[in-house]
């Protein structure tokens, strides 16, 4: 038994090496390139195109400052508060992201020279009533979690009596106003007016106020060379006129609404590709992750039966940590907390499987420990008897009665694994959920994307579900 338990546990380190050493390669090749993180649900700042190509001013400008500087950039799409997170663990090396520059950011970031100023407004449902400030009173008001606008709408609120409900997406935001649970929400000038220019159902109804600029960040001490060459790049583009163009393709006229099919079917075959892109990486992400969740389960489900009571004790203190653990703080706490203290890095999707692998296979833990002793003790009695040692009676009389027990969760436990996989946009993996909210920043369609979202995950898992029905029923024979 022993040496079942040194085997996996030998085994699953020599995976997990693998998997950290060659993103760790592909970290080390890439060190002449500087990863940008940003939000990319923030047009036009920075948003996905139809071939999902992440572009906007914040991207174009960036890109055109690389090129200018003579580096590479490889952007992020992290969202806002994942970028700002990643920048302070450095796991990244910078954000460009409509972050505003104001005196509390600089505490813990550096800036680069302002590259746009902006100003608030309030949007309302385009037959509201409301003209202004003075119509919120007793109101809801939608907001962004991180924004300038959300200071400032949060900065007057008790001045004219109002609340606030704060989303993680613009589009949730502007969705709660149409939908008529917020009355109002408050934005940046050049986000609401692109929004509104490519379909948004809302207007504005109020001046410009409480400005602030934009500026690129890196963690406060740090990357000083590359905010250098930032500030000397974006020079240059405003002296050679790159600049003006950059605003002019994504706030002048061209940025009409668009005359594509934004029908259900017709949005399914615009964003085919995207979407079963990550659904692969769904899919690759929760093969990966269950893999190693079961070699974790086992050797921590195995050790929860054995006769010693320290064994016991760790595997039942490790079920207890990682199965309380809700799922968004531990990747959370893998991809930003670890880096911080240690300073090193760790890419998403080693990050992810991690999180996974711990998570799903605590509960496999369990399962595993409760087949082995759903079967009946008289067994390893019996083997006991007739002379076979604790391992070998195990290893050939509980485990294959106990495996037959645990198959069907196993398979159930998959389809678990691959719907928390969705978490894990938190920390910018493009998997099928992220892909999803990038489509949906470019378009504004949430509920026909969402439903194209939906659709597939119940397709998989349908499909999951039968085969779990079927090993089901063959173990049962």
């Amino acid at each position: 038994m022993k040496r079942i338990v040194l085997f996996l546990s030998s085994f699953l380190l020599v995976g997990l090496f693998m998997v950290g050493g060659q993103s760790t390669k592909q970290v080390q090749a890439a060190t002449q390139t500087y990863q940008i993180g940003t939000d990319v649900t923030y047009p036009p700042f920075e948003f996905a195109n139809e071939q999902n190509q992440y572009v906007g001013i914040d991207i174009d400008i960036m890109k055109g400052i690389a090129k200018s500087e003579g580096f590479k950039v490889d952007i992020k799409p992290l969202g806002f508060n994942a970028s700002v997170q990643a920048v302070q663990s450095q796991q990244i090396d910078g954000i460009i992201a409509g972050m505003t520059i104001t005196d509390e950011r600089k505490a813990k970031f550096d800036f680069s020279d302002p590259y746009y100023k902006t100003g608030v407004v309030m949007a309302v449902q385009k037959d509201s009533k409301v003209t202004g400030l003075a119509g919120l009173k007793g109101k809801r008001v939608a907001v962004k979690t991180g924004t300038s606008a959300s200071d400032y709408a949060n900065s007057v609120a008790k001045k004219y009596g109002f609340t606030t409900v704060t989303f993680d997406e613009s589009d949730n935001m502007y969705n709660d106003v149409i939908n008529g649970n917020s009355v109002a929400c408050f934005e940046d000038q050049p986000v609401m007016q692109y929004g509104i220019k490519t379909g948004l159902a809302l207007k504005i109804v109020t001046k410009p106020t409480g400005g602030g600029e934009y500026g690129f960040a890196v963690k406060k001490g740090t990357n000083q060379a590359l905010l250098k060459q930032f500030n000397q790049g974006l020079a240059k583009l405003k002296a050679n006129g790159q600049y003006a163009k950059i605003q002019a393709k994504y706030l002048g006229t061209v940025a009409n609404k668009t005359k594509a099919d934004r029908s259900f079917f017709g949005l399914m075959n615009e964003n085919k590709d995207a979407l079963l892109s990550g659904l692969g990486q769904t899919l690759l992400l929760t093969v990966i992750s269950i893999f190693f969740a079961t070699i974790f389960g086992l050797i921590f489900g195995l050790m929860g039966v054995l006769p010693s009571r320290l064994a016991r004790g760790v595997s039942t203190t490790v079920i207890y940590i990682f199965r309380g653990l809700p799922l968004i703080v531990l990747a959370l706490f893998i991809y930003t907390g670890i880096p911080s203290l240690t300073g090193q890095k760790i890419p998403a999707m080693v990050a992810g499987v991690i999180t996974l692998m711990l998570n799903e296979g605590a509960y496999t833990a369990a399962f595993v420990k409760g087949g082995i002793g759903a079967v009946n003790s008289g067994q390893m009695e019996a083997a006991r008897s007739l002379g076979l040692s604790y391992g070998k009676a195990m290893r050939r009389v509980v485990l294959p009665q106990g495996i037959r027990i645990m198959v069907p969760s196993f398979i159930n436990q998959f389809i678990i694994t691959l719907k928390d996989t969705s978490i894990l946009s938190i920390i910018g993996i493009l998997e099928l959920t992220q892909t999803g909210k990038i489509i949906i920043a470019r378009n504004l369609e949430g509920f026909k994307i969402w439903a194209m979202i939906a659709l597939i995950y119940l397709v998989v898992i349908t499909l999951l579900t039968w085969l779990s029905k079927f090993v089901e029923r063959r173990m049962a024979k």
